[in-house]
């Protein structure tokens, strides 16, 4: 029988004090609250990708401003704060400004605008222009309350991100954005605090070109863990339901927090950085007592779909690693020339090694939950069939799989793959090999392309748990070819000390019924 959690698990709730209220797990991060609002800068930018505490973070900065001690009771900061200072708070979230044309935006700023006012009892003063009435509710908080004001703006850049692909809407919409933050310079006496969330760094708007002395913290190590959960933080925090967990699942716990790291940990926002796991994920999963894709699972942004395609990164280049500078991935998205910034900005790849001395990053995917979305949500761009059969399909094969039985697996891949693919040019083996490697991906096991030997490259490399698949690919010639550049060009020998049975597969594709049309299988 299963158990419930012995805590209350917040899923989707991102406000401090109803977390402090209603007697919900709370993850303390007001040590880092402290740090934020008594360093030197004033103005402060953090980047994470989305459902992973921003929200939370900006609305705990503000019930800190307004001086609300008793919710912070048992927490870090009580034993840091002493003055407790009351500021008038103005509190933006953009999160909701997604898919709206120039006016629905404007009127969306506005709305937002008179709520601050009617919170602080602030007079209306009459300004057609959003930036002219910030300004003036700026100025009237601070001449009413008699303190700086502070302003927190949450997903700063949300009304933007679903159309950064859009070359027509983007300048429009951004223009609109611009004109909107342009005060919080101007207004510089009058401000205590300034604090933005976002995913990307949109360069052309004033916050960032105006704004000089803006604090980006979100590679500062010393906010590396900030948001999200680390393993010590599951560890000690969470510690009453791992147990619980652990016998819902019929496993040990060793065997559990080997599971949950392997599905949801892996994000490094800095070199060197505690893990970081999913906050929306790990929540989810304790709260209901599954594994399962919580955070991929809650929406794939259609710009990321959209950009993949645009950039044309196939599967493979989406799952190896990438050594880049910081500049090439901690970049404003509008600039970007390759997909990298998007990418990681979104949460979809991940800092996993630095070299000091050529100031160089390895990003790849940080766990199973990205990378079996990811290649899920590019399946279709390969081949045309409706998600249940692939769904089912896929689990099919990962039964094949694991019982060694790969000629039952390219039984069940020949008919999968006898449809149309979306792509029109796909008379050549690359694609095949693409086919191969985003469908082997989402059975959980490692796969690689075009893996280098002494004398020449594998097309396809999978490692299960017990045999290591040396596979190559053909396009309209024949099995045999392929087995017999296997034998002739020696590959298996570059995996002799692997430690595991190697199994020879030679597979020819057919391009015009777009399917496998035989193969051949040696151990």
């Amino acid at each position: 029988m299963t158990q419930p959690a012995l805590k209350k698990y917040p899923v989707g709730i991102q406000t401090f004090s109803e977390l402090r209220t209603k007697g919900y797990l709370y993850i303390d991060k007001t040590e880092y609250v402290y740090r934020m609002t008594h360093s030197n800068s004033k103005y402060m930018f953090l980047s994470r990708p989305r459902r992973f505490g921003k929200s939370l973070l900006t609305s705990t900065l503000r019930t800190y401003f307004e001086g609300r001690k008793d919710l912070f009771e048992g927490l870090a900061i009580e034993k840091l704060e002493t003055e407790w200072t009351q500021y008038p708070v103005l509190h933006f979230d953009m999160s909701l400004g997604k898919h709206l044309d120039k006016d629905a935006l404007n009127r969306y700023l506005h709305n937002m605008l008179e709520n601050n006012e009617i919170r602080l009892g602030i007079t209306t003063r009459e300004a057609q222009d959003t930036n002219i009435r910030l300004t003036n509710l700026i100025m009237d908080a601070y001449a009413k309350y008699g303190k700086q004001v502070v302003v927190l703006i949450d997903e700063y850049d949300a009304p933007l991100l679903d159309v950064v692909h859009e070359e027509r809407d983007l300048p429009t919409l951004r223009n609109v954005m611009r004109n909107f933050y342009s005060p919080l310079k101007a207004c510089d006496p009058y401000l205590r605090y300034v604090f933005l969330t976002g995913i990307t760094k949109f360069s052309q708007l004033s916050i960032f070109s105006e704004l000089n002395n803006i604090d980006n913290i979100s590679m500062d190590g010393m906010y590396a863990a900030i948001c999200g959960i680390t393993e010590e933080e599951m560890r000690t925090q969470m510690d009453v339901d791992l147990e619980v967990f652990a016998e819902n699942l019929s496993m040990s716990k060793d065997k559990l927090l080997e599971k949950l790291k392997s599905y949801y940990d892996g994000y490094h926002f800095t070199w060197p950085s505690p893990d970081i796991y999913n906050p929306y994920s790990l929540m989810n999963a304790f709260g209901k007592g599954e594994l399962n894709a919580y955070w991929f699972g809650s929406g794939t942004p259609t710009y990321l779909i959209e950009m993949l395609r645009k950039y044309e990164v196939t599967a493979s280049q989406l799952g190896g690693t990438l050594e880049v500078m910081a500049a090439d991935f901690d970049a404003p998205t509008e600039r970007m020339t390759d997909i990298t910034p998007l990418l990681y900005q979104s949460g979809y790849v991940t800092i996993q090694d630095y070299d000091k001395g050529s100031e160089l990053y390895t990003l790849g995917i940080p766990n199973r939950e990205i990378r079996i979305g990811l290649f899920r949500s590019l399946l279709p761009n390969y081949v045309q069939l409706p998600s249940s059969i692939a769904n089912t399909t896929i689990a099919k094969l990962s039964v094949c799989i694991r019982h060694n039985d790969m000629d039952g697996a390219l039984h069940l891949l020949q008919t999968f793959l006898s449809t149309v693919p979306y792509t029109d040019n796909t008379d050549y083996e690359g694609h095949y090999q693409q086919v191969l490697y985003i469908i082997f991906s989402l059975l959980g096991y490692y796969v690689d392309v075009e893996v280098h030997t002494p004398r020449g490259r594998v097309d396809v490399v999978m490692r299960t748990a017990h045999t290591l698949y040396i596979i190559e690919v053909k396009l309209d010639k024949s099995a045999g070819e392929a087995m017999e550049q296997i034998d002739l060009k020696h590959y298996p020998e570059r995996f002799a000390l692997c430690g595991l049975p190697i199994v020879k597969v030679g597979i020819n594709f057919d391009s015009e019924r777009h399917t496998i049309e035989g193969w051949t299988i040696e151990g």
